[in-house]
């Protein structure tokens, strides 16, 4: 009898540790593709196993001359394992650099290996280690889809190499996990093999025109939003304006971007941008009137556009539309102009006040004084404030601070457009809200850089913090929100870390419910089928304003959603339109408390 010599035993040993790695690799790689959103810990421990286990299946691979990259490419591997596991607080930053090395290290070596082989193989390790590479590189670059990455890619690559695997037990032959080995002749399959490296090519070459495409779409301010360079501690003052065209601007009308100072909420001085839209018949020429009395002052405050400075409607293409403003004609045609602040934050420096009433309403209200000192057009003192969304949010708080912080500024109305009201309930209400996770992460970004008692630790759990932060710097106008649209989809579970009413972030929102009392006529229309902001919340704060005592006009329309109560064809226009002609001319308010 003959008995096995060494070499045969570690042959069969090693083939015998195919369908057990095979299977795992199949297991892992699914896990990671529909579960990619999973906690932290377990991606972290379903990394640091597939690491493992890729490195172990490449170190026992056995071929003639198998080359330095083998090697190189199983002991990443591990040292990836090692990487993720030790590293201390580990985060998905930590994830996306390991995963990203990881790749790039394979498309390196295939490209190695490419050198050493011939035919399809040849093809395979060329094309398949570029694909690598870009894979890795896009990792770094996108790191808030570094989990997409992981789960699509990584988790994809695995199951492929753990399918091979497999096939290779059931042949009888050795195969390489992640690259073809060299051979005498091409192996059995080889163009099917072929097939998958060119789709996995062809994915790289689309994702990285997309990328491409998605990072020219980013805005960003000119030197126009820079601030002088001592700014003025008198809010409310022009500090520069110029000519400002678009499509949105309506015939006849002329339009300029402005300059101003206004106060943080804290009290500190700053400066914001703005627009202002006024009619022929206000434009003043060589020194003299249209003859025509003074232009009523719409203050319109706009719906978020995001929280990034280049999302402001004077920087984006379409900021008004943008904004939600898409009733631009009707206002020119009353013989209104509209002055439309971007906000501080938003065109110039930030960080932007999202939902911070204080910072919202003096951006509204120093944007009207500006506009007063406007050498070419001639503006009324009579004001009317508009706001939808975020911007219903904004107006309410003007009518709020307008007494006090202003009292030059007569406000005659308020009117809030499916305003954010009740910041407790629609924080609560962003996770049944498709993409709500993309408003959370201005919600987060705002309150944690302007109170310093609201820490991002405390309220984002660990393993979607990258996604909000990478979520906050892109605009809701530009093309690059379908990767945040993408990854919200694609969360499994709240980006809480637990209750986000409770402790310093909901004291926040509580404080920054506008509550207090409103002098001017309120008028608050509200979409019935509004999923983002419901009308039960909307419900809950005017019953709490009216049993307050305050007075309001409270109006729903049917089959009205978010955006659709404000478009022109909305039964609420001619409403909101009619209501406030009544506010310039001095008629009584009616109140449906």
């Amino acid at each position: 009898m003959q008995l096995a010599g060494p070499a045969v035993s570690r042959r069969v040993g090693a083939r015998r540790l195919r369908p057990i790695m095979g299977g795992l690799l199949v297991l892992l790689g699914a896990v990671l593709i529909f579960r990619p959103f999973a906690s932290l810990a377990v991606l972290i421990l379903l990394l640091v196993v597939a690491f493992i286990v890729a490195g172990v299946s490449e170190l026992l691979r056995r071929e003639p001359n198998p080359g330095v990259w083998r090697y190189v490419q199983g002991i990443a591997y591990l040292l990836a394992a090692v990487f993720v596991l030790v590293w201390p607080g580990a985060t998905i930053r930590v994830v996306a650099l390991a995963v990203a090395v990881v790749l790039l290290l394979g498309g390196l070596a295939d490209l190695a290996i490419a050198r050493r082989v011939g035919g399809t193989a040849r093809f395979n390790a060329v094309v398949g280690g570029g694909a690598s590479i870009v894979f890795g590189l896009l990792a770094l670059t996108w790191p808030d889809v570094t989990v997409l990455v992981v789960a699509v890619v990584f988790g994809a690559r695995m199951i492929i190499a753990g399918v091979r695997q497999l096939a290779a037990f059931v042949k009888g032959d050795d195969v390489s996990l992640w690259r073809p080995r060299p051979a005498a002749k091409p192996p059995r399959g080889g163009w099917l093999r072929v097939t998958g490296t060119v789709l996995g090519a062809a994915l790289a070459l689309i994702l990285v025109v997309v990328s491409i495409a998605l990072h020219r779409s980013t805005p960003s301010p000119d030197a126009f939003y820079d601030p002088p360079t001592s700014v003025p501690t008198v809010p409310g003052q022009l500090v520069r304006s110029e000519p400002y065209t678009s499509d949105e601007i309506p015939a006849g009308a002329r339009a300029w971007r402005i300059l101003y100072t206004t106060t943080r909420d804290e009290g500190r001085p700053a400066v914001a941008s703005g627009l202002v839209i006024a009619p022929a018949s206000a434009l003043i020429a060589g020194g003299s009137g249209s003859g025509e009395p003074p232009s009523k002052i719409i203050a319109w405050a706009h719906g978020t556009t995001g929280f990034a400075p280049g999302c402001a409607p004077s920087v984006l293409p379409n900021g008004l539309a943008a904004g939600a403003m898409m009733i631009e004609k009707e206002v020119i045609a009353q013989g209104w102009t509209l002055v439309a602040t971007d906000y501080v934050g938003l065109g110039t420096k930030g960080p932007h006040p999202y939902l911070i009433g204080q910072g919202e309403g003096r951006s509204v209200i120093d944007a009207v004084r500006a506009a007063r000192q406007l050498k070419n057009v001639s503006l009324a003192q009579d004001t009317v404030v508009w706001g939808h969304s975020q911007g219903g949010h904004a107006a309410l708080w003007t009518g709020i601070l307008a007494p006090a912080y202003a009292p030059d500024v007569k406000i005659d109305g308020v009117a809030a457009l499916a305003p954010a009201s009740d910041l407790p309930g629609l924080i609560d209400n962003l996770g049944d809200f498709t993409g709500g996770a993309v408003f959370g992460s201005f919600v987060i970004a705002a309150y944690t850089a302007i109170y310093p008692d609201v820490r991002t630790s405390d309220v984002v759990r660990p393993g979607a913090r990258i996604l909000s932060d990478e979520m906050a710097d892109r605009c809701l106008a530009e093309k690059s929100v379908l990767v945040s649209a993408l990854s919200a989809i694609a969360l499994d579970k709240s980006i809480w870390t637990g209750d986000p009413d409770r402790g310093a972030f909901g004291q926040r929102l509580k404080e920054n419910v506008p509550s207090g009392p409103i002098r001017a006529p309120l008028l608050i229309m509200q979409g019935a089928v509004d999923g983002l902001i419901t009308p039960a919340a909307q419900a809950r704060y005017v019953k709490a304003r009216c049993e307050a005592g305050y007075h309001l006009d409270y109006r729903t329309y049917v089959g009205r959603g978010h955006l659709s109560v404000v478009e022109p064809d909305s039964p609420a226009i001619p409403e909101l339109l009619a209501w406030t002609t009544n506010r310039f001319e001095g008629e009584p308010a009616k109140t449906t408390c």
